[in-house]
């Protein structure tokens, strides 16, 4: 007599549990614009959804604490001229957010603690460098202040947010960019476009470095992301139209380590993945039902755990990043489902009896801080995230503001220089005054003029900074 044997896992039994009516978020005209992205965006402190508004592009931004009904003058993020297409928070600061529209550019916001009432009009700054609308914004996992944006005009663009400088440039794509991921340390991403190939890019080299055609035989959009191992892990569909999944190996694009056939549905299946827990959640558009796997180095190497399945459609789909994840309750995960009016937290939990710190399900993940800054990383410098443990939780720090230095500002906005002499006759002050020492030289020399139109002493007087 045979026995079936197992598989020993301790994410077998993951279940879904979604929230009740009171810690959901209500009255939210989410956006529906038809274009493939999540619509949502979740970080520790904040939820932000794509909406519906007239003259131009907006989203609204809520405190995780104020859950329920939104209050009608609730104030939303409205920056942009044409709808906004992708958002997406800052892995290093949980009061930037970075947004990217219809109108060409793409903007990025400091979202203070406390939201006041009126509309956030005013972006930190704008980065202009695409011909045609922006629908990929996505930001670094280890470097500070680099930003990732793609647009139809298949021009790929890496900036520095703090200088408002577009570093790297690739135009390697001969038509639509569907998604972009970034791997674990940022050296690598990996993108699926519209010529139905998956490439994997090197930014800093400024070329792709691996690509299959086809990975999925189907023509409607794929997406692709990089686990932990740097795999890919895709979604697809087959020439039947039948959404398939796979995994494969960048160094060797020949075969899959893994091929396996979903359903039959015309909605795009969106990865959210956790490289903790080497967990992948699949979640289609318009479908009701979150399917998740776990990958693993034994075959079949991806394995079907369960699926979370609701009554009503999904319009859209936040990521709680780990830290925000509630470790007194075993959850692994949270994800933010969007209906047509309101937007619904559903907890994925592992079940143990004990109320202990559970360490083998929380081993220490990727934190706050950044691991780089701008300059390392573009010289060629990797670095894996920096990690923190959850034992005690995770406590969002204090708004820290972004400081935008734009270097090149006298470059790309001309502005009418004059030459001002200090008192000693050797300095030039620039009209634009960007730091207090410049400030304090300005007072000075206003100070001197003054007493010397007042008919004061006109003796020298000596500078100071």
């Amino acid at each position: 007599m045979s026995r079936s044997i197992v598989r020993q896992s301790k994410f077998r039994h993951v279940f879904g549990q979604a929230g009740k009516t009171e810690q959901g978020y209500d009255d939210i005209r989410v956006s529906k614009v038809t274009w493939d992205s999540s619509f949502c965006a979740v970080n520790p402190k904040f939820l932000a959804v794509i909406v519906e508004s007239s003259g131009g592009g907006a989203f609204l931004v809520l405190p995780l604490s104020k859950m329920g009904r939104l209050d009608k003058n609730h104030p939303l993020v409205t920056g942009h001229t044409g709808p906004v297409l992708d958002i997406d928070w800052c892995p290093h600061n949980d009061n930037i957010l970075a947004s990217c529209s219809e109108d060409t550019t793409a903007m990025v916001w400091q979202i203070p603690d406390q939201m006041g009432t009126r509309p956030i009009s005013e972006p930190i700054v704008v980065l202009e460098g695409h011909s045609k609308r922006v629908g990929i914004v996505t930001w670094h996992p280890t470097a500070r202040n680099i930003l990732l944006t793609a647009g139809s005009d298949n021009l790929i663009i890496i900036w520095n947010v703090g200088t408002g400088e577009a570093l790297i440039s690739m135009d390697d794509h001969p038509d639509l960019i569907y998604n972009v991921s970034w791997n674990r340390n940022g050296s690598l991403f990996c993108t699926t476009c519209k010529d139905r190939r998956l490439r994997v890019c090197d930014p800093r080299k400024r070329e792709v470095v691996a690509e299959r055609m086809a990975p999925h035989d189907g023509i409607r959009p794929m997406r692709a992301i990089f686990t932990r191992d740097g795999n890919l892990f895709t979604t697809g569909f087959t020439r039947m139209s039948q959404r398939e999944l796979g995994l494969w190996d960048p160094t060797s694009f020949e075969e899959p380590i893994a091929l396996l056939e979903l359903d039959t549905s015309n909605g795009v299946l969106l990865p959210y993945y956790d490289p903790d827990t080497n967990m992948v959640y699949l979640c289609g558009k318009g479908d009701s039902s979150i399917r998740y796997f776990e990958i693993t180095e034994e075959p079949p190497y991806v394995h079907y755990l369960s699926t979370f399945s609701s009554k009503e459609p999904q319009r859209g789909m936040g990521f709680m990043p780990k830290r925000g994840v509630d470790v007194s309750k075993c959850e692994i995960a949270r994800l933010y489902k969007l209906h047509d009016k309101k937007c619904e937290p559903i907890a994925m939990t592992v079940p143990r009896k004990s109320d202990l710190f559970q360490d083998d399900l929380y081993p220490d993940t990727a934190g706050s801080d950044p691991a780089l800054e701008p300059e390392e990383w573009l010289e060629g410098r990797d670095e894996d995230p920096t990690l923190q443990s959850l034992r005690d939780g995770y406590v969002p720090p204090k708004s820290r503001e972004l400081k935008v230095a734009k270097k090149n500002v006298l470059d790309t906005r001309p502005t009418t220089r004059r030459s001002m002499s200090s008192c000693d006759g050797s300095a030039n002050l620039p009209v634009l005054l960007t730091t207090q020492t410049e400030v304090k030289v300005a007072e000075v020399y206003v100070g001197s003029r003054q007493l010397l139109q007042d008919g004061a002493p006109q003796s020298r007087q000596r500078c100071t900074s």
